[in-house]
C-alpha cells in the first residue's frame, strides 16, 4: 500500500487468491514480529495478503530507517530487484499469505493466466509508486497525513454507526518513516486534526472519521 491520489471511500472487498487452482502452494501463516524476508535475499517467492498488516523498509548507510510501503490484504509483496529483495518485510499484525513463485511472474508457459494477473499487479506497484513520490516531494505535512488517513479509510475503514473508524496498527514512527516527516510532526499533525473536529482518536490505534469530506479536502491541499 503506497499513498496514491485520495478517492471517495468505496466498500471493502474481500481478498481472493490470483487463482483457486489446486495446484497452487498452501497458505503460509506468519504472527506479529516475525519477518518474511531480509533485503538481500533471493527472490523465490511473491506473496499475496490475504489478512494481516505487512511493513517494508529500508536502511540507510547512516542508519536512517525508510518505510517504503505496507502490505494490505490484496497487495502483492516480494516484486524481485536483480533477483533479490530489495527491502526487510516484517509482520505487524498476524497475516495469511498466498505464494506464488517467482517463475509465474517471469514466464507464462506454465500458467498464462497467473503470468498475466501478476504483471498487471507489479505495473499496479509502479504506478502507486510514482503517486507516492509526487506526494512525498509536494505535499506539505498535512496533506500527507488526511492522504494517509484517506487511504487507508478507502482500503480497511469500516461503518460505525455515522462514523468511520480506521485502525492505525503501526506506530506514529512507522507513519513518520512512510510520509518523510518527523515522528513530532506526525503526533502534532494528528493532534491538529483532532483538534479542528475532523477526526477521533479513540485510541492511539484506532482514528474514526468525523468530517470525511474536509479530510478528503485537505488531502487535495484545499485549506478552505
Amino acid at each position: 500500500m503506497y499513498v496514491t491520489i485520495p478517492t471517495q471511500p468505496s466498500a471493502n472487498a474481500d481478498v481472493t487468491p490470483l487463482r483457486n487452482a489446486h495446484t497452487i502452494p498452501a497458505e503460509a501463516r506468519l504472527k506479529a514480529g516475525s519477518y518474511l524476508y531480509f533485503e538481500g535475499d533471493s527472490v523465490v517467492w511473491l506473496y499475496q495478503v490475504i489478512t494481516g498488516v505487512l511493513r517494508l523498509t529500508r536502511m540507510l548507510e547512516d542508519g536512517r530507517r525508510q518505510v517504503i510501503s505496507f502490505g494490505y490484504p490484496g497487495d502483492i509483496v516480494g516484486f524481485p530487484s536483480d533477483g533479490l529483495h530489495h527491502t526487510d518485510c516484517d509482520v505487524l499484525v498476524t497475516a495469511r499469505l498466498q505464494p506464488y513463485r517467482r517463475s509465474n511472474l517471469e514466464c507464462g508457459d506454465g500458467d498464462p493466466e497467473l503470468h498475466q494477473k501478476l504483471l498487471q499487479a507489479a505495473l499496479r506497484e509502479i504506478s502507486a509508486m510514482q503517486d507516492h513520490f509526487m506526494m512525498l516531494g509536494r505535499k506539505s505535512a498535512i496533506e500527507k497525513v488526511a492522504s494517509f488517513i484517506c487511504v487507508l479509510s478507502d482500503r480497511v475503514g469500516r461503518d460505525c454507526g455515522a462514523y468511520r473508524h480506521v485502525e492505525l496498527p503501526m506506530s506514529r514512527t512507522d507513519i513518520a518513516d512512510f510520509l518523510g516527516l518527523t515522528t513530532e510532526t506526525v503526533s502534532r499533525t494528528f493532534t491538529q486534526l483532532r483538534k479542528s473536529k475532523i477526526i477521533a482518536i479513540d485510541n492511539i490505534h484506532t482514528v474514526i472519521i468525523l468530517r470525511p469530506t474536509a479530510l478528503l479536502a485537505l488531502s487535495l491541499g484545499d485549506r478552505e
